[in-house]
């Protein structure tokens, strides 16, 4: 298995968004695009290559799932995309379906690759390629509520007129409407940020936190409003969550995880803060919660189970 190289399944906008972002990144030697219109990842194999005299040397190509021995990293992005006015657990039988087709050619030609799933519902359809897969459950997680903690962290951020890199706080639960802001430790450089707030002239925190919360769970809903997809955003999510697994950073973040004995939740994925290696998922992080926080994450968690009952595994 090499890390170095990495395939990406799906060529919509999520997948080729995710393309060129990690082309540009420099982590890797070999990007390969698959698609079940072969046509589609050719195109979008030689457009990326024509950026080439621009950034980095990487092999980028079009291929079959026989190419994907000795890939280290699987990122799934095919699948029926989210349309306006609809919820991520609206997606979830046809792309359980779709998964189905997938995951079984993955395994036929690679084993030992970490497969990180993007495709929504992400939490659902994770635990689908877990089951179809067979593999350990460290090396297969999805980009969970990545995102949506970076998008928190640009909200506050804004709101305060501070660097969102100086904000620290994650969005925990299902990537979705029943995902949950963690603000009992939500800090601004190390300051809570009740404090930072009062600093900078905020009051009525509890409003404004609803407030934020609310833009976070809404943007996705308003950008496919405008314009169909959301894709740069993820996109970045991904490169972030492969240079930590390249690169062995030990990075923290929220990604899908499966989780058995933390937070009281057991046998389920979900995004939880987890740490990020070499080694996939090398441990997951039990930071403490309010007890009104601990209670949504377990409805979040409930909402999740529903849903994967839903469907045949």
């Amino acid at each position: 298995m090499d890390l170095r190289k990495v395939a990406i399944i799906g060529c919509g906008m999520v997948g080729s968004s995710a393309a060129f972002s990690l082309m540009e990144s420099g982590l890797f030697t070999d990007i390969l695009l698959i698609d079940v219109n072969r046509d589609r990842a050719v195109g979008e194999a030689m457009d990326l290559s024509h950026c080439l005299p621009f950034t980095r040397a990487v092999e980028i190509r079009a291929g079959s799932y026989k190419d994907l021995g000795g890939y280290g990293i699987i990122i799934i992005t095919a699948g029926v995309a989210q349309k306006p006015g609809e919820t991520r657990l609206d997606c979830i039988k046809s792309n359980a379906a779709i998964m189905r087709t997938i995951v079984p050619q993955i395994t036929a030609y690679n084993r030992d690759g970490y497969i990180l799933t993007v495709s929504n519902p992400v939490d659902v359809l994770t635990y689908v390629c877990y089951k179809l897969s067979k593999r350990p459950a460290n090396m297969v997680f999805g980009s969970g509520t990545v995102l949506d903690s970076a998008r928190l962290k640009f909200s506050v951020g804004r709101r305060l007129n501070v660097d969102p890199r100086s904000v620290h706080a994650f969005i925990i639960g299902e990537h979705g409407d029943s995902e949950l802001a963690v603000w009992s430790s939500a800090n601004i450089s190390g300051i809570p940020l009740d404090k930072f707030c009062e600093h900078r002239g905020f009051e009525g925190h509890d409003d404004n936190r609803r407030s934020l919360e609310d833009s976070v769970k809404n943007s996705a809903y308003e950008i496919i409003k405008r314009k169909g997809a959301t894709y740069y955003g993820i996109a970045a999510a991904l490169t972030r969550i492969c240079s930590s697994i390249v690169r062995d950073e030990h990075s923290i973040m929220p990604v899908s995880a499966y989780v058995s004995g933390h937070y009281g939740l057991d046998g389920i994925y979900i995004s939880v803060p987890t740490l990020i290696g070499s080694g996939g998922v090398e441990d997951l992080i039990d930071i403490p919660l309010s007890d009104a926080e601990q209670k949504a994450l377990e409805r979040s968690a409930n909402t999740l189970k529903n849903a994967i009952n839903s469907i045949e595994i």
